[in-house]
């Protein structure tokens, strides 16, 4: 490839500027009230501050807003919707780390303010970053599809897109914060227009669900095709499908009362299952050039799971009626390239069987402001990642960047290589 840049060798502790595929913006607590007509102002997502307590008890969460013994902490509101700002949404500084309320004014800026936000990439080693909505919407936008008011809903959705596109990824942020929308997931027909409505500003990814069946709406094998206006559009327009881990709205775990290490564990089999359904259902042979990536789900499951498809492929490829669910004209397989890509910031399985996932479909993280996150020693993380994996130098680009600029077209914002 005479288009890779030349590198010092990971031994000498230089590898390229990073390109992450998965990070995360803390709304700013105007971004509705400074969007939306007045007269939604008292119905809209907005943030007061007020004392809060938090509760865990048999596996689940709970708030009490206005405790007098309470720690101080804002909140969103938004019509029914009462919310805390938890501090795990913006973790980073934060020691010991413990899910409990938080302001605006304790977190980083770098959360939500774009200035310090490139600042902390450019310590960081990171030259571009893809950002997933963080607290209000959730991970793609679920927050407006369970409000009942869905005219209100769909103002909302584009005042955050315009915000995403206009201010969040323009200006200084044009090249390095790369826009990541959200659609009214409710009607497909109106994502379409939205999807269509951004790529027209100069957004192509969307965060969708990894299962829309667990949001109440139908899965993308149901047989209306719901979901096909919006397959169409993103195609139409060369927008990728971006699902990140918890876009379902519904995490694994093993039972009740199983800690949240078990969960935490088994969190790649939302993508996991994700990737089957996308490729038996054969929506990459009615969109041949959609492209759909799985964040926050790393890779090193792949290779498994693509042989069993395989497996059940041969089987039972004379299953007319497809009631099997492989009634494909190829083998699952010859799906992944070009279609499915996945990211990690800590696989060594993964990368060690690079080659039966295809090292082209691999794209790394870094996961700011979440618990998770590599910052601010993400260029010494990854330096060892690549070396222990013993990747080459066209291998440690493809990771780092070069996939990045392929699956998401970023010659469009002057990323070339």
């Amino acid at each position: 490839m005479a288009d890779i840049p030349r590198i010092i060798s990971v031994d000498d502790h230089d590898i390229p500027r990073i390109i992450s595929v998965d990070d995360h913006v803390v709304e700013p607590p105007d971004l509705w009230t400074e969007r939306l007509p007045r007269k939604y102002h008292d119905r809209c997502p907005r943030v007061e501050r007020d004392k809060a307590k938090f509760h865990f008890e048999g596996g689940v969460f709970s708030y009490e807003k206005g405790a007098p013994d309470g720690t101080w902490g804002d909140w969103w509101l938004y019509d029914d919707l009462v919310y805390p700002f938890p501090k795990l949404s913006a973790a980073i500084g934060f020691e010991p780390l413990t899910n409990t309320p938080v302001t605006f004014d304790e977190i980083l800026p770098g959360c939500w303010k774009q200035k310090e936000r490139l600042a902390d990439m450019d310590a960081n080693h990171v030259d571009a970053s893809i950002c997933f909505p963080n607290v209000l919407p959730r991970f793609c936008g679920q927050t407006f599809h369970e409000r009942e008011d869905k005219e209100l809903a769909l103002l909302c959705v584009k005042a955050y897109n315009d915000w995403m596109i206009d201010e969040w990824c323009a200006g200084d942020g044009r090249g390095r914060l790369i826009p990541l929308t959200i659609i009214p997931l409710w009607d497909a027909h109106l994502a379409a227009e939205e999807i269509r409505r951004c790529a027209a500003k100069g957004s192509f990814s969307v965060a969708f669900s990894e299962n829309p069946f667990h949001l109440g709406l139908p899965s993308i094998h149901h047989p209306s095709r719901f979901w096909e206006p919006f397959f169409a559009a993103c195609e139409e327009t060369g927008t990728v499908v971006n699902m990140h881990i918890g876009s379902s709205s519904k995490m694994p775990t093993t039972s009740p009362d199983a800690p949240f290490a078990v969960s935490s564990t088994i969190t790649f089999s939302n993508a996991m299952g994700s990737m089957c359904d996308y490729i038996l259902s054969g929506v990459f042979e009615r969109y041949p050039r959609l492209r759909v990536a799985y964040s926050e789900g790393q890779v090193g499951w792949m290779p498994y799971v693509i042989e069993r498809m395989d497996k059940l492929w041969e089987e039972r490829i004379n299953d007319d009626n497809g009631e099997f669910g492989v009634n494909l004209p190829n083998p699952p397989s010859s799906y992944i390239a070009g279609h499915v890509w996945g990211c990690m910031f800590d696989d060594a399985v993964g990368l060690r069987n690079r080659d039966l996932i295809g090292m082209d479909q691999i794209t790394f993280e870094v996961d700011y402001p979440h618990a998770d996150s590599t910052f601010p020693h993400t260029k010494e993380v990854a330096t060892r990642i690549v070396t222990e994996a013993g990747l080459n130098d066209e291998e440690i680009y493809k990771l780092l960047r070069g996939n990045a600029i392929h699956l998401y077209e970023l010659d469009r914002f002057g990323i070339a290589a």
